[in-house]
């Protein structure tokens, strides 16, 4: 009995039995959160490869640091090592479930830290294909939700559902997510900008397990249909629950940050 009652949770938490697409579709995404959810923090490298519409390319290293917040979204610090002309720049984002996020970047040559305007979230991050709003972590609470269908995705069975922003300042009128049914990990996502046509569309692949439970794509894939532009993020040297504290992710860490 007790074996039917956790199917049977688990297909309520699927939505399998929601009355509404709008239902369903949140349920889902619900279900990807709670998922991912008790991991505290964690530090991870990253290279980034910019690519314009020519082929010409430029390579970036980063490193990434993120707390998980009990009753809000993550905080995340973004550090850069190379080029030398980069290196030193820091971004300070702190997600949250309703109203503005707050992000801050710090640029060693002004030796002054700027804070993003919440009207500005939709311009691209140091010359990216990855807005400043892509860069938040994907509360449940930042959209609404509608269940289109299921496909196939690869070697994958996957939801495939509709978020639509609920900031106004957001630069997309909606997202398609195609989420896999066995692991609920996104595996496409496509934005759709202001006039409703698509705009770009990321990629995840290579993904890999850690503390038995989180999941974390090592690549991700950021194509510009509308200028040719591209942007791949190679991850690595993931660890989690290194005792890291809000007061690594206070303004103060942006100068400090090496």
């Amino acid at each position: 009995m007790r074996n039917w009652l956790l199917i049977l949770l688990s297909l309520l938490s699927a939505g399998v039995f929601a009355d509404t697409p709008e239902e369903r579709g949140l349920a889902i995404a619900t279900e990807a959160d709670n998922r991912d959810r008790g991991f505290h923090d964690s530090t991870a490298s990253m290279k980034m490869v910019l690519r314009n519409r020519q082929g010409d390319e430029s390579t970036r290293l980063l490193r990434v640091k993120t707390l998980e917040q009990d009753n809000d979204g993550d905080k995340s610090l973004t550090i850069f090592d190379e080029p030398a002309d980069v290196k030193g720049t820091a971004f300070l984002s702190f997600t949250h479930k309703t109203g503005p996020d707050d992000q801050w970047l710090y640029l060693p040559a002004l030796k002054r830290v700027k804070r993003i305007s919440s009207r500005n979230k939709s311009g691209p991050f140091m010359g990216s294909e990855f807005a400043y709003e892509d860069l938040s972590s994907q509360e449940v609470e930042k959209y609404t939700y509608k269940y289109l269908r299921d496909e196939p995705c690869g070697e994958l069975q996957c939801f495939v559902i509709e978020r639509d922003p609920v900031d106004k300042y957001s630069g997309y009128t909606r997202q398609v997510v195609w989420i896999d049914k066995d692991e609920y990990r996104p595996q496409k996502i496509d934005y759709y900008d202001r006039k409703n046509v698509l705009l770009k569309t990321l990629t995840f692949s290579d993904y890999h397990q850690y503390l038995g439970r989180y999941w974390r794509a090592h690549r991700m894939f950021m194509q510009n249909h509308q200028t040719g532009k591209s942007t791949l993020l190679t991850w690595s040297d993931y660890r989690f629950q290194t005792g890291l504290t809000d007061r690594d992710f206070d303004r103060n860490s942006l100068k400090r940050a090496r």
